[in-house]
């Protein structure tokens, strides 16, 4: 609570979260009527699903974002920019009539996938210069918790007022949401953050942020425990229809129930994130929250309501610990200077297998059992938290010179 109490009084924590709640309200009600709005121009729900697509794919090229991102001079304004230009770039869709007119959305969404990179990366490194070392694990347990918060009603309301005014309202109020996030931007004042000298070779410079994250044992482990969690959950979120009708025979509708039970969970894991962190070494951290997921897992294989329940909110709550463990170990312990490229490149380790575990579990509904799945991902889920508390060996002391603080 103390910890919460101080992010109230930062000026720059409270400017920085009023940012991600008005971004992300508006972000849940565009990236849900995106679909929609698609799907009624086209009358195709698999054009309607490459929308999503569109946003994740520019996550592959986050190490070359990233480096583009460390190389500008000021930071801060770079998350200025972002948000400016994608208010400005979300008006394009009020031109779009009729479905000559779905590559626009197409465009605007894959433009939103690489503001949502540049933006990650860009905040790795202005946090730390502008928030004090002992409070980033708050900041982004509440980040968390204002993003997955606004999941729980945005998404309804941007139907809803797709469906009562089209698809144009809801970007206009997304543009506004922007805008309004860019002049919050504005007020956070962070301290110098340094950049790599001009001479580095640009293929190096690319590099340079997997190399980093390689060098540090704790935090490779991190990233790479993440990873497989993601994967894992990427995995068995593809049984969540066959647990609904088979396991609780539920309309398929009531998907929807347990989705909102873990965006709860994931409210409150946000919330609990900062204090709990404070209290163990990171690994061990992420390695607890991988166990429980793994349990949650175990949990959701019973044909039981109060277990499924009990397991929607689990996976919820540790997930995304899991998360902000990563975040702020990288804005703890990567020099500001190649912040925007590690963060590229943890991006790309821990979202696109969540891909990839979503192809695996659909293939692998056609042909088993969804306890099955459950198992596999429960044993798999263990076996990375098993693996994440192992004892470290000694670790290098990392040279934080090149980080200047605010404070």
């Amino acid at each position: 609570m103390a910890g919460l109490t101080r992010v109230a009084r930062d000026r720059n924590a409270t400017a920085y979260l009023a940012a991600v709640l008005v971004s992300s309200f508006g972000t849940s009600a565009m990236m849900l009527a995106a679909g929609i709005w698609v799907m009624s121009l086209t009358g195709s729900s698999s054009l309607a699903a490459w929308v999503g697509f569109a946003l994740w794919a520019p996550t592959l090229a986050g190490p070359l974002l990233g480096t583009i991102v460390d190389r500008a001079p000021h930071r801060r304004q770079v998350m200025v920019a972002t948000h400016a230009v994608m208010g400005l770039l979300l008006l394009l869709l009020l031109l779009v009539d009729d479905r000559t007119d779905v590559w626009l959305i197409f465009a605007v969404m894959l433009a939103y996938g690489v503001s949502f990179v540049v933006l990650d990366a860009a905040e790795t490194a202005v946090l730390p210069a502008a928030i004090s070392t002992d409070l980033l694990g708050d900041v982004n347990g509440l980040r968390m918790s204002a993003s997955e918060g606004m999941k729980l009603a945005a998404p309804l309301i941007g139907a809803g007022l797709f469906a009562w005014l089209g698809g144009a309202s809801v970007a206009v109020l997304d543009a506004a949401t922007f805008l309004t996030a860019a002049a919050l931007c504005l007020l956070i004042r962070p301290g110098t953050i340094t950049r790599e000298p001009e001479t580095t070779p640009w293929r190096r410079r690319v590099t340079e942020g997997a190399r980093r994250l390689w060098e540090h044992h704790e935090l490779r482990r991190i990233v790479l425990s993440a990873s497989a969690a993601m994967a894992v959950a990427g995995m068995i979120g593809t049984t969540i229809f066959a647990v609904v009708d088979e396991g609780l025979h539920h309309a398929p509708a009531f998907a929807g129930v347990l989705s909102a039970v873990q965006g709860a969970g994931s409210v409150a894991g946000g919330l609990l994130a900062g204090p709990l962190q404070r209290r163990t070494r990171p690994h061990r951290f992420a390695g607890a929250a991988i166990a429980v997921f793994a349990a949650g897992l175990l949990l959701r294989t019973l044909p039981s309501l109060p277990a499924v329940a009990l397991s929607s909110a689990l996976i919820g709550i540790t997930l995304p610990w899991v998360l902000i463990t990563v975040a702020t170990r990288v804005q703890s312990d990567i020099p500001a200077a190649y912040l925007g490229r590690v963060s590229g490149t943890v991006g790309l380790l821990t979202f696109a297998p969540g891909a990839l575990g979503q192809a695996t579990g659909a293939s692998l509904l056609a042909v088993a059992d969804y306890r099955t799945i459950l198992l596999i991902g429960a044993t798999l889920a263990a076996a990375t938290a098993t693996l994440c508390l192992r004892p470290l060996g000694r670790v290098r002391p990392i040279d934080k010179g090149e980080t200047t603080r605010a404070r």
